[in-house]
């Protein structure tokens, strides 16, 4: 049977996403790791219907700030921001967000994404991070930011 690792990414300021991940290092018996409430997936392809479940997931403390939360991301549509199908990604919670910054994003409050979020003229636009899959444009009144991502905790299988 496989071998799996966590591994913690804590996102570094002012950098672009995709260059944003630094690897947080593995918490040592000086600073215990902290239970976040995991509440559930975010669609990071087409938006998905909110379904909120709660778990829970332990990160070092470091990675947690005020109103913090973890959702499980379904798709690749932020794969060049190096969040995969799979990932748990961390979230301070915020009701708005600077222009291309990646956000969880509520739609019609009903379904549920993860896209960069761009203020234009008409609207907001929701950018995939993922050449192949096109933007989501929709109304200022449509959307309610919910957080920001901070950090990313990846588990790899490797060969034992």
């Amino acid at each position: 049977m496989p071998e799996v690792t966590t591994r913690f990414m804590i996102r570094r300021p002012n950098l672009p996403l995709a260059e944003a991940w630094h690897p947080c290092p593995e918490p040592d018996a000086s600073e215990a790791l902290v239970e976040v409430p995991l509440l559930g997936s975010v669609a990071a392809g087409l938006p998905i219907e909110a379904c909120p479940s709660v778990s829970h997931i332990h990160v070092p403390r470091r990675m947690v700030r005020r109103n913090t939360y973890a959702l499980r991301v379904r798709g690749d549509s932020m794969i060049d921001c190096n969040i995969f199908d799979g990932d748990v990604i961390i979230i301070e919670q915020c009701e708005s967000a600077e222009n291309g910054e990646t956000a969880v994003v509520m739609i019609n409050n009903q379904e549920v994404t993860l896209k960069k979020l761009y203020i234009e003229r008409s609207g907001v636009r929701l950018q995939p991070a993922n050449e192949r899959m096109a933007p989501i444009f929709l109304k200022n009144s449509d959307i309610q930011v919910l957080g920001m991502v901070m950090g990313v905790v990846r588990q790899a299988e490797m060969a034992a």
